[in-house]
């Protein structure tokens, strides 16, 4: 009897601690506040992510010296999901509930950014995501600070009919975000009057090299006397042989031009940009924007990382963005709760490197400028167009039949993430 009681007592503890470690803080109680960083060190997504993991480490070491927050110091929680999407869940978990953080600033892909949404969701963390994305989504615990698709793909598309192009060639990385930003792009060309058979579609997995067939086949499709234009959707490290490939067939912008939506100045430099002269971005911000506040960013960065060589770009951009609309956020609330965090930060703004000013929308997006450049050949971007003043960025397409009546609205009285204009309906998204 004595021995089951003890055997009892044993279970109930251990119950009661893993309950009690499950559950996030809600708000710092100890001597420093804990920042978690949650992007790839290593693997294929490495080349884009390491920046995004030193850009936040800088913040975080600035608003030290400026006294912290709140009174106390900030503390860096660095891990690394290694580009595995299952990794970035638990990693996720591990700084939520072990570590004890208040915020996160991670993710690029949005394989990863789907893998960790429940975690959030769940324990009630507070994620900044700092990547352009697909859209068709707005959860109460991410603040998106990188663009939606209608301040990015469907602006580029439209600079690329105005330039000409009859022909369009979608090549992406085969997961969530080139998929559903091809479907919103191939509904807009549609809409536009470009035929369906004009509209040619390729898919490769991460980390993908042999470019050799689809390079050729595009080029065929560039030669067919109707001018053809490549919009890319390649992510990470597979970027390097792509545009390597293109250089080795001959296939400059001058005949096909590519539109990339995940390619800035952190991939150009590991490849010459010589031979890719021309070809074109769609970002909200480049290094190569002249004004005070971002050559004194870029200053301050290179000082950090003691190199030369080392560049900014528009993830980095929006990291920047994040980071400076969450300090704000807590010295409004005057705590680190996420749903005091969440309260205050709607409606607030900070200046962003390109002249202009973020300011968070109701559906946890932001307002950005529109950008497309032409590669130099130094590796850095020549601005082309731009948009007039910043752009709202929208949770849901208009463009898709599933999703033209939704709107995101994360203040009262809608307080929903996919809220039904047309039924006055929220279809499901999580409450506070």
């Amino acid at each position: 009897m004595t021995f089951y009681r003890g055997l009892k007592t044993v279970a109930v503890v251990t119950i009661f601690l893993a309950l009690v470690l499950s559950q996030p803080a809600k708000a710092q109680t100890g001597d420093t506040i804990k920042v978690g960083i949650l992007h790839s060190l290593s693997g294929t997504m490495a080349i884009s992510e390491t920046t995004l993991k030193d850009a936040i480490l800088m913040l975080i070491e600035e608003q030290n010296a400026k006294g912290g927050l709140l009174g106390k110091k900030l503390e860096p929680v660095v891990v690394d999901p290694a580009s595995d999407w299952q990794m970035f869940a638990e990693k996720a978990r591990d700084l939520l509930s072990r570590d004890k953080v208040v915020v996160v600033f991670g993710c690029w892909t949005s394989v990863s950014r789907k893998s960790v949404l429940p975690v959030f969701e769940s324990l009630n963390g507070l994620l900044f995501y700092p990547v352009q994305y697909e859209g068709q989504e707005s959860s109460k615990n991410v603040i998106y600070t990188g663009a939606a698709p209608n301040q990015q793909a469907i602006p580029a598309v439209d600079y690329l009919l105005d330039e000409g192009s009859q022909r369009f060639v979608l090549v992406g990385t085969d997961y969530v975000f080139p998929r559903t930003a091809n479907k919103i792009v191939e509904a807009y060309l549609l809409k536009k009057g470009v035929a369906q058979a004009d509209i040619v579609t390729y898919y490769t997995p991460f980390g993908h090299s042999d470019w050799q067939s689809i390079v050729a086949d595009i080029k065929k499709l560039g030669g067919s006397g109707r001018k053809t234009a490549v919009i890319s959707t390649i992510n990470g490290d597979a970027n390097v042989p792509f545009y390597k490939e293109l250089a080795a067939q001959n296939i400059s912008a001058s005949s096909i031009p590519v539109m990339a939506f995940s390619v800035g100045e952190e991939e150009l430099s590991g490849v010459d940009p010589k031979p890719l002269v021309g070809h074109l971005a769609a970002w909200n911000y480049f290094q190569s924007v002249e004004n005070p506040q971002n050559s004194e960013f870029i200053k301050k960065w290179k000082a950090y990382i003691k190199d030369d060589k080392r560049v900014t770009n528009d993830p980095m951009e929006a990291s920047y963005l994040g980071f400076n609309l969450w300090v704000k956020a807590v010295e409004k609330a005057k705590s680190t709760d996420v749903d005091a965090v969440l309260k205050a930060i709607v409606g607030l703004s900070t200046p962003n490197l390109t002249g202009g000013v973020a300011k968070v929308l109701p559906n946890h997006h932001l307002t950005k400028p529109v950008l497309i450049g032409e590669i130099e050949d130094t590796g850095q971007f020549q601005v082309v167009w731009s948009a007039e003043g910043e752009v709202p960025g929208d949770a849901w397409s208009d463009y898709l039949p599933e999703s033209a009546d939704l709107e995101a609205d994360w203040t009262d009285p809608i307080n929903c993430g996919n809220y039904n204009k047309a039924t006055k309906s929220c279809l499901g998204a999580t409450k506070p």
